[in-house]
């Protein structure tokens, strides 16, 4: 039972965070093209990369299963808007705006995918050293 209400937590804490977070991009660049969901899904891609690879098996951080689960379902979770992405994307479309549709989803996808990338290279470099 503690883990779910560490992850219902991490959620709220997560859904907060991106509800700001994109917010105060959408204000300063405005609500043409999903900057807010983009940049949320990067800086969540980069820290869930990070922090599984810090506290995974051979990381130099230990924090307790259900502590993970809080943090990586939890807070990753719902901080991610992979389904607001996708309705975005869904409305570029539907609304004639192909381009802008398609570069949502490749600059989303591809970043993504490089801060993922990002965050477990960081964190393998953490691991690296000795001591601490």
């Amino acid at each position: 039972m503690l883990t779910y209400l560490l992850i219902a937590l991490g959620s709220a804490i997560g859904g907060v965070s991106r509800f700001w977070l994109s917010g105060q991009i959408a204000n300063s660049f405005g609500e043409t093209f999903p900057w807010g969901t983009v940049i949320v899904n990067i800086t969540g891609c980069l820290v869930i990369g990070l922090f599984s690879t810090l506290t995974g098996t051979e990381g130099r951080v230990f924090v307790p299963g259900e502590w993970r689960q809080f943090f990586m379902i939890g807070v990753c979770g719902g901080y991610t808007t992979f389904s607001s992405f996708s309705l975005q994307t869904l409305n570029l479309a539907l609304g004639g705006e192909w381009l802008a549709a398609g570069l949502n989803v490749l600059v989303s996808v591809a970043l993504c995918l490089v801060a993922v990338w990002a965050g477990h290279a960081i964190a393998l470099h953490l691991n690296s050293f000795k001591g601490i």
